[in-house]
């Protein structure tokens, strides 16, 4: 009996922990992170360009000159053609910026986009590794520095832009509507007023908004929002942008006027469309062309069925069950309608990433369990289900996962960079085909996830679980 118990006592005992009580597995774990990050900031160095806050330093300059009394449109950045192109409440939002050297604004900006990144991440990743039995904090501390390494994340940070911080809103709202359908879950252990608002998700609509009053294109969620008859979080996103919109134009009524009936029309303000860094369809069409404008027409038709097709597939994946696919389809396709989708744009291929690789672990998860199954139970048939070959576990979710690797490494390495040409010194076709086809690569990419991201039945379990409550009562009904 005494050795019986003094074995229970082992194995109770933190047997991983050293003389100082160290759990090692934090350690090796931490160690884990370390090297992880390490690494990402070798890859930014190995693919990424010379970033000295480009963008950054026009914002500055822009709202310094604004703050001295000059119009904020007028501004033009010393040696470049340069100037604001946002609307005038995002320099409302920049202004504060102007009492800081261009230096530490732009770090100030780059340390609140990795934050709001790993939060954003911590929010995706949470049901995956609730799910796995993973530790979350383990898991977002090596997803963090993983996105900051790609493309879209090391331009946005190096030229000092808002992408992130833009991303963080909308996917806030997901969030704010995955909070909503799981109503009453939170409000047991919320214990005040403002935890349970925060809770409940009426709020979520807010977050687009205020996107849309900063850079237009995050319009595109309000459609989708509509169109899958979300209509709460809509009218809130609506309400917002008109709100903002308008109590900007009450404090700098000018700057407005300006905007609305000039600047937001001049689109040769912010470069050519075939320039490489466009990877949206206008880019890719103007570089196929060789041509510095875009083919209207032609552009116009595939915009129209791009759009069709990614909100038709965003309404389908919400209505399965997965609102992060619907939100990450919505995004990629304003990136890919959108006349300008520069590199740093492109951030809706982290949460498809995130996606691809969630869906090969279910698939193969799923194909371990007893086959045939019918909602998570065995078949009816009565015949006892049979399990699949040996082979079969291995290669279930192998495409999904290969896929998730390979658009991974295609924006790690971002090979549309040694391919880059200007018209007219350089024809586009330079490389030949294979140049041409890796200058346009990340583009083609983004029409590639409209068309084939998959999305995963019940991801939402929430949502899911509501959606079937209301079938069976109304089948009760009848």
């Amino acid at each position: 009996m005494p050795a019986t118990v003094g074995r229970r006592l082992d194995r109770l005992a933190p047997v991983h922990r050293g003389t100082r009580g160290i759990d090692r597995r934090t350690v090796v774990r931490t160690g884990i992170v370390a090297a992880v990050a390490y690494a990402a900031w070798l890859a930014i160095g190995a693919f990424g360009r010379p970033y000295n806050f480009f963008d950054m330093k026009i914002y500055h300059g822009a709202v310094v000159w604004w703050a001295s009394g000059h119009e904020l449109y007028d501004f033009i950045a010393p040696s470049t053609t340069l100037g604001f192109t946002y609307p005038p409440f995002a320099g409302l939002v920049m202004l504060p910026m102007s009492w800081l050297p261009v230096d530490a604004a732009g770090w100030l900006n780059a340390l609140a986009s990795i934050a709001a990144l790993a939060v954003v991440l911590a929010a995706l990743l949470r049901p995956i590794v609730d799910r796995l039995g993973w530790p979350l904090w383990f898991t977002v501390s090596i997803a963090t520095p993983m996105a900051v390494a790609i493309e879209p994340s090391r331009e946005t940070l190096g030229y000092g832009q808002v992408n992130l911080l833009l991303f963080a809103l909308i996917m806030a709202d997901m969030v704010g509507l995955r909070w909503r359908a799981k109503r009453g879950t939170h409000h047991d252990i919320a214990d005040s007023a403002l935890a349970r608002f925060v809770y409940s998700g009426t709020w979520a609509g807010v977050g687009i908004g205020l996107a849309t009053a900063v850079k237009l294109t995050p319009a595109l969620f309000v459609a989708y929002l509509m169109i899958t008859r979300q209509w709460r979080a809509a009218l809130t996103a609506i309400g917002t942008t008109i709100a903002v919109t308008l109590g900007t134009f009450a404090l700098v009524g000018e700057e407005s006027r300006t905007y609305f009936s000039a600047v937001l029309w001049q689109t040769e303000r912010v470069g050519a469309a075939d320039m490489t860094a466009n990877q949206s369809l206008a880019g890719l069409l103007a570089r196929l062309y060789d041509s510095i404008e875009t083919p209207g027409l032609l552009w116009l038709a595939f915009s129209v069925l791009v759009l069709a097709l990614g909100l038709s597939r965003a309404a389908s994946a919400r209505a399965d069950g997965d609102e992060l696919t619907a939100f990450t389809l919505v995004g990629l396709t304003a990136n890919v309608i959108s006349p300008i989708s520069w590199s740093h744009h492109l951030v809706f291929v982290i949460p498809a990433i995130i996606v691809l690789a969630d869906a090969a672990v279910r698939r193969r998860e799923a194909s371990r369990g007893l086959l045939p199954r019918v909602n998570g139970t065995p078949s009816a048939t009565g015949v006892p289900p049979l399990r699949p070959p040996i082979w079969y576990p291995t290669l279930t979710g192998l495409r999904h996962g290969v896929g998730a690797l390979t658009l991974y490494l295609l924006f790690l390495i971002s090979p549309i960079w040694p391919y880059e040409h200007q018209l007219p010194e350089v024809s586009h076709y330079q490389d030949g085909l294979f140049g041409a086809l890796m200058e346009n690569s990340l583009a083609i990419a983004l029409i590639v996830l409209v068309a084939a991201l998959p999305w995963r039945p019940g991801a939402e379990p929430a949502f899911y679980h509501d959606r079937l409550v209301r079938t069976a009562q109304l089948t009760a009904r009848r």
